[in-house]
C-alpha cells in the first residue's frame, strides 16, 4: 500500500465529517467537523488538503440496508465528483451502511452521552469510512 495520508467525508446535508490516517495508513483520527452549507466550505476543505497532503479521499456512500440508493447517496456522489474535479485526487466512495450506527456504538462504549455526541457522530462515521476504505485497499493490493 503506498505511503501517504488518506482523508476521509461523512457527508450529511448539514454536517460534514472529516478523518484522517497516519502516514501508514495504521491509525484514523477525526479531525473535524464542516457546515455542509457554508459559504467557505471549499476553502475550508483545501485548508484541509493543504495541511494534510492527502494522496487519496474517501466519501462515505449512503444506501439502504437492502442495498437501495437515496436522495443522500446522489448528493454524497455529486460531493465525490466535485472533490475530484477541485483537487484532481483520487477519490473512492465507500459504502457507509452502518458507519453511523457503528459509530455511534463506539461513542457510547466511551462513555458519551448521547447529547454529547451529537457533536462528535460525524466524526466518528468519517473514521468508521476511512477504516473501510483502508482495509478495502489493503484487499485489492493483497489480492492484486
Amino acid at each position: 500500500m503506498q505511503r501517504g495520508r488518506r482523508l476521509a467525508f461523512d457527508f450529511g446535508d448539514v454536517r460534514i465529517g472529516v478523518a484522517v490516517s497516519d502516514p501508514d495508513s495504521i491509525l484514523a483520527s477525526p479531525v473535524i467537523t464542516l457546515q455542509t452549507k457554508s459559504e467557505a466550505l471549499w476553502d475550508e476543505i483545501f485548508d484541509l488538503l493543504g495541511e494534510y497532503e492527502p494522496i487519496a479521499l474517501y466519501v462515505g456512500r449512503p444506501i439502504h440496508l437492502a442495498g437501495h440508493e437515496s436522495p443522500s447517496t446522489q448528493k454524497s456522489e455529486l460531493f465525490a465528483k466535485e472533490l475530484q474535479e477541485r483537487f484532481d485526487l483520487p477519490v473512492t466512495l465507500v459504502d457507509e451502511r452502518l458507519s453511523t450506527v457503528a459509530a455511534q456504538r463506539q461513542l457510547r462504549d466511551a462513555g458519551v452521552s448521547s447529547r454529547a455526541s451529537k457533536k462528535s457522530i460525524d466524526q466518528a462515521a468519517a473514521v468508521e469510512i476511512l477504516n473501510a476504505g483502508l482495509d478495502i485497499e489493503r484487499a485489492l493490493k493483497n489480492n492484486g
